[in-house]
């Protein structure tokens, strides 16, 4: 008897040593990717936060010495021929314009996919998904010839309007619509709501964590974007924050500490989105059945 609790004592820490050790090893595993994935950021503050001479110094150093916020005043200073500030609120207009419209758009265009029944339905819904494998560069001269033809070039309107129209928006908003529960539907439809009602007081109001999560991917899509801002933009006052701070490297001869600086303040509304939204994209990607 003796000899048996002996062994079975023996088992059980063998268990808790190999967990402990599975639990070791997830960690230094998690640790070192989550160490890859923010020390780009961390280098990014800690740049902008270094003088000129210091943020070209080789090797370059991860503690700024002295600490000065000279990149931040010379890009943010009103007057000078880097217009931060205009870039910001041309990028906060147009993203915040855009996401509202795809919104709108993916939505109306994903219920009837999702709950009417009409002939080609499927058809409709395979020819939008295909659309997502078309690589969008390959878009770039007919929309530029259309934003032309309309006299939208070099506006801000060129880089809200011809976004709005979201393949994957459709997609996602068609997932999700498929995942409600229908009886919800049909219980307002017997206490004699039309389809334009149910949808705007029964739908949408449930598929609110989907429309943040769409909104928000909307939003971060159009505030990085780079190469259609730059084709259809010239004039300073209206260019985009990606596309104005740019031109720190040849107007500047590569100020890595205003590159750094503008990078920091391109990034904070996202991240103060994202924080504020968080819960509901966690939400709508799960009820979605859209992963990563």
């Amino acid at each position: 008897m003796s000899n048996f609790t002996t062994m079975i004592t023996a088992r059980s820490r063998a268990r808790r040593a190999r967990r402990r050790s599975v639990t070791i090893a997830r960690v230094v595993v998690l640790g070192a990717i989550a160490i890859a994935f923010i020390s780009p950021i961390i280098f990014m503050i800690v740049t902008s936060l270094k003088t000129r001479a210091d943020a070209t110094a080789i090797p370059p150093s991860w503690i700024p010495n002295p600490i000065s916020l000279q990149a931040f005043a010379a890009i943010l200073a009103p007057g000078t021929s880097t217009p931060v500030l205009q870039w910001f609120a041309n990028s906060m207009i147009a993203a915040a314009l855009n996401a509202t419209l795809v919104v709108i758009t993916a939505s109306l265009a994903a219920y009837p996919l999702a709950r009417m029944q009409f002939r080609g339905k499927n058809f409709v819904f395979v020819i939008i998904v295909a659309t997502l494998l078309v690589p969008p560069v390959i878009l770039v001269i007919p929309n530029y010839l259309i934003v032309s033809e309309l006299g939208w070039l070099n506006s801000l309107v060129a880089i809200i309007i011809p976004p709005a129209a979201s393949a994957f928006g459709v997609f996602f908003m068609r997932q999700f619509f498929v995942g409600l529960p229908i009886e919800l539907e049909e219980a307002a439809r017997l206490d004699g709501a039309n389809r334009f009602v149910i949808f705007m007081q029964v739908v949408l109001p449930l598929a609110k964590p989907a429309l943040a999560t769409l909104a928000l991917l909307a939003f971060l899509g159009n505030w990085n974007d780079f190469l259609w801002p730059v084709y259809v933009l010239f004039s300073p006052e209206v260019q985009t924050l990606p596309a104005g701070l740019s031109t720190l490297q040849s107007a500047n001869a590569v100020r890595y500490d205003l590159l750094m600086a503008g990078a920091v303040v391109a990034s904070v509304p996202v991240l103060a989105l994202f924080i504020f939204l968080q819960r509901f994209i966690i939400e709508g990607v799960s009820r979605s059945g859209v992963k990563g």
